[in-house]
């Protein structure tokens, strides 16, 4: 295991207080997250481009240069501080040549950014979307976001927790903490179909623990009313908003449409908690849009040296 990004001595602290260069992206920029993401996957360079008041951790492999947190569990990145086009400009001009630059999962406000840092370099750059995150802005209650869904879509809703209630009995849900926890989600998404299932395997799982016991990630478990878990939602509650990180379903509670029970009784816990943003994260799946949200563009930013 390889120290944790906060052990290094250039990582002070208020670098990391530093306000990211796009709204609302979540844990990823932040110490906990790196740490926890750099114990479990070293490969590469650790590099910690910065200044006095600006912070952008880079990984070097070979001749590829990107941010820290590889873009298949990384859902956003943004570097932190005021002057990131000086710093990553100054930093890129002085690569060898022959270097690919690879800025994944960027936010169109962190994009400018770092294209312009880029381009302050002397190099041609190229920008695409490479990915959508899907955002939703709440209401102040479950009824307020019900009435912003379609008139199908909100039957849906109140049709599958009245199907769940047939079958299972009232519906609640819990914060479940501990390595057990991880555990029964780690087991419970593995009974998922195809990519679903096999992208949690005993490597990703610990990396699962290390988030839930090191970076704040919370667990909340929808119970049927004999105690039962039939779903459980893996996610962060920020200031800014609820990310949903990744969710997981016990098959033999499928009559009872968990998954939508499950998104029901969440965004209502995130309503209560005074949280007016739920974001999906990384991924188009059509039922994200159906609970009422929008598509936020992701960005990579290419060039070489």
């Amino acid at each position: 295991m390889v120290d944790p990004i906060s052990a290094n001595t250039r990582m002070a602290s208020p670098l990391f207080d530093a306000a990211p260069v796009a709204p609302r992206v979540g844990p990823f920029p932040k110490t906990p997250w790196l740490d926890v993401w750099r114990s479990h996957f070293p490969s590469g360079e650790l590099e910690l481009v910065s200044s006095d008041d600006t912070l952008i951790p880079m990984i070097i492999d070979g001749n590829t240069v990107t941010f820290a947190g590889h873009a298949d569990v990384t859902d956003y990145h943004a570097p932190l501080g005021p002057q990131v086009v000086e710093v990553l400009g100054s930093w890129v001009e002085k690569l060898p040549t022959g270097m690919r630059l690879i800025f994944d999962s960027l936010p169109r406000e962190a994009a400018v950014v770092v294209r312009e840092a880029i381009e302050a370099a002397s190099l041609d750059v190229t920008e695409r979307v490479h990915e959508v995150a899907a955002v939703m802005t709440l209401g102040s209650s479950r009824d307020e976001w019900l009435a912003s869904l379609s008139k199908k879509q909100r039957h849906e809703v109140r049709r599958k927790r009245r199907r769940f209630v047939e079958h299972f009995g009232e519906p609640t849900l819990t914060t479940v903490t501990g390595h057990d926890s991880v555990t029964t989600f780690a087991q419970m998404h593995r009974k998922a179909f195809g990519d679903k299932g096999e992208f949690m395997t005993q490597d990703m799982e610990a990396f699962f623990a290390g988030l839930h016991e090191r970076a704040d990630a919370t667990m909340c478990a929808l119970r049927t009313a004999s105690g039962d878990i039939a779903a459980m939602a893996f996610g962060f509650f920020e200031s800014d908003g609820y990310y949903l990180y990744n969710s997981a379903l016990e098959p033999e509670f499928a009559e009872g449409a968990p998954g939508v029970v499950l998104l029901d009784l969440l965004i209502e816990h995130v309503i209560d908690q005074g949280i007016q943003v739920f974001d999906f994260l990384k991924g188009d799946e059509v039922y994200k849009f159906r609970m009422g949200a929008s598509a936020r563009d992701l960005f990579v930013v290419e060039a070489t040296t």
